[in-house]
């Protein structure tokens, strides 16, 4: 009976492994085709049947990409935009929650269920009232209007809301005792504890702004205020015909500063998902 069960186990644990195995190649598999595909020529890139490995090795296709963009500008206003909303994002969204979970105030549970409510609104039913906001203010086709609408976003008063359940009420209380002023709890107790969860938050921050294509398409309609993925879409996908291979060398480049963030914070990443509303 024994043998038995462990061969059944054996058995279980390798169709694990293979359904596991399937699932990372269904993941990785089209992330490795663009890579290798990025050193190709367009010729081979459009061949049928696809190639997976490139017969003609080139670097022609970052070549053309960096010669034909203003690379450093584009480049730059990314960076500037994902770096300011992320930090926006960690402090603005962990001040909120620590409000929303540790402080009492009249109206808080009306208060939380605003901001639950917001998740539920598509983000596309708020870009033509946003862009007529931002118009008024003046803030088309500047960097500050590509960064203050997302400055501070529901989903991350609510995944730090409910981290911060889980700190104890004691260890506040202590601090209390102790003449501790709120800000000084919030910023020496409160913020050291929360860092998986805020990693989670800056890699998720960082992921979204930096990848996000509809509202600097919208909000900026000059070249100084674009960023990487609108120039890159504006010059690689005319009219008339797509360039798969200035595209695929802009899509490699447009992805590694998120493999950059996501390597060195992932084991704060990973414990913030798995903690996250335990409480």
């Amino acid at each position: 009976m024994t043998d038995t069960l462990r061969a059944r186990d054996r058995v279980a644990r390798t169709a694990l492994y293979l359904v596991l195995a399937g699932g990372l190649v269904l993941v990785v598999g089209p992330f490795v085709w663009m890579l290798l595909s990025s050193f190709k020529p367009e010729a081979e890139i459009r061949a049928n049947p696809p190639t997976w490995w490139p017969h003609d090795l080139t670097l022609a296709n970052y070549g053309s990409l960096f010669d034909r963009l203003d690379f450093p500008t584009y480049f730059t206003n990314s960076a500037v935009v994902a770096v300011v909303t992320t930090v926006g994002n960690l402090l603005f969204c962990s001040a909120a929650g620590y409000a929303l979970a540790k402080l009492p105030f009249a109206g808080k549970r009306v208060l939380f269920g605003v901001v639950l409510g917001t998740l539920m609104v598509p983000s596309i039913v708020t870009i033509v009232p946003l862009f007529v906001l931002s118009s008024n203010l003046g803030l088309v086709n500047t960097v500050a209007g590509l960064i203050l609408p997302y400055l501070a976003q529901a989903f991350g008063v609510f995944l730090m809301r409910q981290f911060i359940l889980s700190i104890p009420d004691d260890l506040l209380e202590a601090a209390r005792i102790d003449a501790a002023s709120e800000l000084r709890i919030y910023w020496q107790i409160v913020l050291p504890l929360c860092r998986p969860a805020l990693a989670t938050l800056g890699i998720l921050t960082f992921l979204a702004s930096w990848n996000n294509f509809l509202w600097p398409l919208v909000a900026a309609t000059e070249e100084e205020t674009y960023t990487l993925p609108v120039a890159l879409a504006l010059y690689a996908i005319g009219q008339n015909r797509t360039e798969y291979d200035i595209l695929l060398a802009g899509a490699v480049v447009v992805v590694l500063p998120v493999l950059v963030v996501f390597v060195l914070l992932q084991r704060h990443f990973v414990r913030g998902i798995a903690t996250t509303g335990l409480k």
